[in-house]
């Protein structure tokens, strides 16, 4: 990966950016494709469609979300602890103990999720967002009110790490990595006159309610979408694989099968993947797929979706864990097939 695309994706990591406040790391997704995009549109909900070749009548939607789970606050109790309710599937057994950010209108506010301490009974074995709270060092409800407001959003005081086998840690990895890609993709097809139409959308809202997907394609109207999130990896301790299957970093992006999944556009990805040596695994999404996908494929006539997705373990977690080879692999499946089509693909599984 060049050292200006692992700048950006870093500072993606770096950017709040909770569902329903996704706007500064709009403005960065939007400062970086700038300089390779044919055109750059946003909405009213905040989504960013960047396109190459946007005349053309066979339409290509890459859709990354670039919202991450959060918590709002909710409460503030009169010695001025703070008190959250959830913004997305975040887990509360999780932030006992960790630092946090509240982020208010003019600052980051920084603050620990209080825990009872093992001498004295240690945490309850249940633990809903309600029992959390949030210790500031304020003294009182009204120091703490000039500071903080109801609605304010807060998020782990985590950023990135590298590791081992480039293995690549971060808070919000879910899915600022899909945003990531869907740029990636649409810079390394601008200078190759694809035949079909390239839109990357950086949708909101996806982890409350799938808005920005449905908002995002209404408008574009594509021929096709393709949802780049991520998925589970069942490769560490604890995994029934048997229940899971088996998705392992560094082993290829994941293509899913399912009822939602376009099977053509599968052939299309396979045949890419084949054709380039591009590793790539599966999942089972039979009734839905979770993600983006199932917005896009609602909308208008009906679009035909697929979904790539990022092995990711730790999902939902302060901190999730990817792999750099994962990321790169899914970047150049995605060129490779946009390459690859003629515009003129038979989309229909009956002919």
């Amino acid at each position: 990966m060049r050292h200006e695309s692992k700048l950006f994706l870093e500072n993606l990591i770096k950017t709040p950016s909770p569902s329903g406040n996704e706007i500064e790391i709009q403005k960065l997704w939007i400062d970086y494709v700038k300089c390779f995009a044919h055109k750059i549109e946003t909405d009213v909900i905040g989504n960013v469609m960047a396109s190459v070749n946007p005349d053309k009548p066979f339409k290509v939607m890459l859709a990354g979300h670039c919202d991450e789970i959060s918590y709002m606050v909710n409460y503030i109790d009169d010695n001025g602890f703070i008190y959250v309710a959830k913004a997305g599937g975040i887990n509360p057994k999780l932030a006992l103990g960790n630092k946090v950010r509240i982020l208010t209108k003019t600052s980051v506010i920084k603050g620990v999720v209080g825990v009872r301490a093992e001498h004295q009974g240690g945490a309850s074995d249940k633990i809903e967002a309600k029992d959390l709270f949030i210790d500031c060092g304020a003294t009182s409800k009204e120091e703490i009110e000039k500071l903080v407001s109801i609605g304010d959003y807060v998020i782990y005081d985590v950023d990135y790490e590298y590791m081992l086998n480039d293995t690549f840690v971060g808070r919000g990895l879910d899915n600022r990595t899909g945003t990531f890609i869907v740029a990636e993709v649409l810079r390394r097809v601008s200078d190759k006159n694809p035949n079909v139409a390239v839109y990357a959308v950086s949708t909101v809202n996806e982890e409350t309610n799938m808005g920005g997907a449905y908002f995002a394609a209404s408008h574009i109207e594509p021929t096709i979408g393709i949802a780049c999130d991520v998925s589970f990896a069942t490769d560490y301790p604890g995994i029934d694989k048997t229940e899971s299957g088996c998705c392992t970093l560094g082993k290829g992006p994941i293509l899913s099968k399912g009822a939602p999944i376009s099977s053509k556009i599968n052939e299309i990805l396979e045949k890419a993947a084949k054709d380039n040596s591009i590793p790539i695994q599966y999942e089972l999404t039979p009734r839905n797929t979770g993600t983006d996908a199932d917005k896009i494929r609602l909308t208008g006539k009906g679009v035909p979706v697929a979904l790539v997705s990022l092995p990711l373990r730790y999902m939902h977690a302060p901190c999730e864990t990817t792999s750099l080879i994962d990321i790169e692999n899914e970047i150049e499946l995605l060129v490779q097939t946009i390459l690859s089509m003629s515009g003129e693909e038979n989309l229909n599984p009956l002919q």
